[in-house]
């Protein structure tokens, strides 16, 4: 059974892989770069908690932030060292039939850690700010499934990898989202 979930994961991720075409990796390398995407979003979102909540609130909002990126890279880390299942760009037989434009390939895959993160920051957000932008929520998932697809884009991720990545983020998106509100009345800050 789980042979040929993998079988069907591999499947399809060569399918979504050989959509690609190089006018449009550029911006597909663009949207999976920590770098440019993270920090753009991570500043409009500050930006909106600076708007919405104050200054302090926003030095809490960084500290927690911080704190919920480090939780999920570290546990993605924890997956991937214990099912080391291989990246696509590195698996024999799925590597000759796949386009592969990523600046690297790391070793293990399972799971996404921009999957997971990029949905931790949707959730935490989105959560956050609902009651002032209902639709912005919204707006963060949509991001972080496109980033979430770029992973398979550029040849380093199965979709299960950003599947389960992406439910991850959703559970510490949360988690921290919590943390945060009780910390916001803790310190009477909202």
């Amino acid at each position: 059974m789980l042979d040929q979930i993998l079988q069907y994961d591999t499947e399809l991720f060569l399918y979504l892989n050989n959509l690609g075409t190089a006018p449009w990796d550029n911006l597909w390398l663009a949207i999976t770069n920590k770098l440019i995407f993270g920090t753009v979003l991570g500043l409009v979102l500050l930006y909106l908690f600076y708007k919405k909540f104050g200054l302090k609130s926003v030095l809490l909002f960084v500290i927690v932030l911080a704190l919920m990126i480090t939780f999920t890279d570290q546990i993605t880390n924890v997956f991937k060292r214990t099912f080391e299942r291989t990246r696509p760009c590195r698996t024999e037989g799925v590597m000759e039939h796949m386009r592969f434009i990523a600046v690297r390939c790391g070793l293990y895959g399972f799971f996404s850690g921009h999957a997971s993160n990029s949905m931790a920051v949707a959730i935490f957000g989105g959560l956050l700010l609902r009651s002032y932008y209902k639709w912005l929520i919204y707006v963060l998932i949509s991001i972080s499934l496109i980033v979430a697809y770029s992973r398979i884009y550029v040849g380093v991720h199965y979709p299960l990898d950003i599947i389960c990545g992406l439910i991850f983020g959703v559970f510490s998106g949360w988690i921290f989202h919590i943390l945060a509100e009780k910390l916001l009345r803790r310190f009477k800050l909202i």
